[in-house]
């Protein structure tokens, strides 16, 4: 069975093709500037050299897979023989209204994302609209919709409704959804793992182009610090996290902009960006701060405050944790970032190994000997995890 996991964008196209037999992972790949003048198509296998080449003729998503799978068939070495070779396309979706798990790609599960095309800006229209194209263009491949919103279900009423009309929720939907739900899959059953109990009390926090922290009891997502859209929670990259509606009044009143444009300014120029005038890029926030720009400054220990804040509450509502997890573009790459989240924590069983925070590449157990909690740099596999759901839809009759 030949899963391909696609991750869209708005000009970018990225997958991972997984023998499930196994599993293991076969190929990965993608296009750049989808659209553009600049499209450029890449391929790699594992152990081999990425190789590209500019592919000018990639005007959509479905040019994209279909440039991607002659890759796959005519690359060096193939790794398909054709598209009937694929069992079906995963998507690591993000939220639909009124659904919610793993599903089939159909007009209805189409419909219902584009209907929260404003909930979740930056991804269900390139999505919604790549889907609708590849089902035109490719009839005979299953497509397979993974929401992140999924893992998140088992979090209990009183960390997932809002104090509002019981029929908001009810009746609308409205209630913290939770997103990033691949990635906290992912490190629940790989922390479950290493610590070796099926009742490990875990903190997985996911820091990034956006970001989040789970707090998972055996497996199960028991609260997240996402709302109802992908714009809450920790400030994000270029998205704003928890913010006051009321705040828009004033800001509508003061700069005469519609909400529209004001939401689409918090959706694009807010979080890291905004706050420090700059870049949405971690790196590039923290050379300037050490250069002693002051508001990139603020912007890193704003994030960190945020973490901190979500890593105690989580402390509480799990009664202590048994390991915390660090992942993501930022959460894997940024030591002294997590540093930050963890000073001074030693009194709750948090405490890190300096050098090893330092140095870890990959997997690493970052706490020392003498931490209560470990405390792990873990990259999460989304993609393996969409692929094993897409991989059981299917098997199912």
């Amino acid at each position: 069975m030949k899963i391909l996991v696609a991750n869209i964008g708005s000009t970018s196209f990225k997958f991972r093709l997984f023998d499930m037999s196994d599993p293991r992972e076969l190929a990965r790949g993608g296009a750049e500037g989808v659209g553009t003048k600049r499209a450029r198509a890449y391929y790699q296998v594992p152990g081999g050299a990425e190789w590209s080449e500019p592919a000018a003729e990639i005007r959509d998503h479905a040019d994209a897979l279909e440039r991607c799978l002659e890759l796959l068939t005519s690359g060096e070495p193939p790794v398909l023989s054709g598209v009937t070779e694929l069992t079906g396309v995963g998507f690591k979706a993000v939220v639909a209204r009124g659904l919610t798990g793993v599903h089939r790609v159909t007009k209805r599960v189409i419909r219902a994302m584009e209907a929260y095309a404003d909930v979740a800006p930056a991804h269900n229209p390139p999505y919604a609209a790549a889907m609708r194209t590849l089902r035109k263009r490719f009839p005979e491949l299953p497509l397979v919709a993974a929401f992140e919103t999924g893992f998140h279900e088992t979090i209990p009423p009183a960390n997932r409704l809002y104090a509002v009309p019981r029929a908001w929720a009810d009746k609308l939907g409205i209630r913290r959804n939770g997103f990033h739900g691949a990635s906290h899959r992912y490190i629940a059953e790989r922390l479950r793992e290493l610590v070796g109990r099926d009742d490990a009390r875990v903190i997985s926090c996911h820091l990034g182009g956006s970001s989040s922290l789970c707090a998972i009891r055996g497996g199960q997502s028991v609260a997240n610090s996402f709302g109802f859209s992908p714009q809450s929670g920790l400030p994000h990259n270029d998205r704003v996290g928890d913010f006051d509606p009321y705040a828009l009044i004033a800001l509508k009143q003061a700069t005469g902009k519609s909400f529209r444009k004001l939401l689409r300014a918090m959706a694009s120029h807010g979080g890291l960006e905004g706050l420090s005038g700059m870049s949405h890029d971690l790196r590039d926030i923290e050379a300037a701060a050490a250069a002693g720009d002051a508001n990139a400054q603020l912007a890193i220990d704003l994030l960190v405050t945020s973490a901190r804040h979500y890593l105690g509450a989580y402390l509480v509502e799990l009664a202590g944790a048994d390991a915390i997890a660090f992942t993501g573009g930022i959460g894997e790459n940024a030591p002294r970032i997590r540093q930050a989240v963890c000073r001074e924590l030693a009194w709750c069983g948090i405490e890190l190994d300096p050098e090893r925070n330092e140095t870890a590449r990959g997997e690493a157990r970052v706490s020392s000997d003498s931490s209560r909690i470990a405390v792990w740099v873990l990259p999460a596999n989304e993609e393996l995890v969409v692929a094993r759901q897409t991989a059981e839809l299917l098997a199912t009759p």
